[in-house]
């Protein structure tokens, strides 16, 4: 099992957040793309970071959106859509989403709208 899944979501959140934000992002934003990937409502995922949810935990709960098939791309090093391990997938699709808010992506097509 991979270190990070065992990770507790809020400790890697502040890390997606000053990413976005080096690159002129919001927090808000972030949080919209979090959202939009896991179907949490942002109560649901406040709820999440203050009980120190790990990742395992996270994506098992999440309804997931539909379109995952969308995301795809290389991240790391490594093309999202070949990961085998689905949790290590979801990990990666969410880093994803973030680079690519960072790098200056419009929100829709960010979230494929």
């Amino acid at each position: 099992m991979s270190r990070i899944f065992s990770q507790p979501v809020a400790a890697v959140y502040p890390a997606y957040i000053a990413k976005a934000e080096r690159k002129g992002r919001t927090a808000a934003e972030v949080d919209e793309v979090i959202l939009w990937l896991t179907g949490f409502t942002d109560e649901e995922f406040r709820a999440h970071l203050d009980a120190g949810t790990t990742f395992a935990d996270f994506f098992a709960a999440a309804p997931m959106t539909p379109h995952t098939d969308l995301i795809t791309g290389v991240v790391c090093g490594v093309r999202v859509e070949d990961v085998e391990d689905p949790l290590m997938q979801q990990i990666r699709w969410l880093d994803k989403l973030v680079d690519e808010l960072a790098k200056g992506k419009p929100m829709a097509k960010v979230i494929r709208a």
